[in-house]
């Protein structure tokens, strides 16, 4: 299944969001995006979305722009990497 793109606005132009969880999976034909926003104060104020990308950099970088435009602190944010070989593709 694939949603459609991760887009939310916020009416007064202020995120309601406080945290960022993001889960990158390895699939045969790239990565898939799992992403929720959410405030840990008010439960029912989340949004979800998932979206495919062509390599890793371009999944982080949507990532990173999510966390940007909803301006969530580096320590709010945790990120789950699920990898097929994690040696494939590495430089030592």
């Amino acid at each position: 299944m694939r949603a459609s793109p991760f887009l939310v606005e916020a009416k007064s132009g202020v995120s309601g969001y406080t945290h960022l969880f993001a889960r990158i999976s390895e699939d045969e034909n790239g990565y898939t995006i799992l992403v929720r926003l959410y405030n840990k104060e008010k439960p029912r104020n989340a949004a979800w979305g998932e979206e495919l990308a062509d390599s890793f950099e371009t999944a982080s970088m949507l990532i990173a722009a999510l966390a940007a435009e909803f301006a969530i602190p580096e320590g709010r944010i945790k990120i789950e990497i699920q990898m097929h070989n994690m040696k494939a593709g590495t430089q030592h």
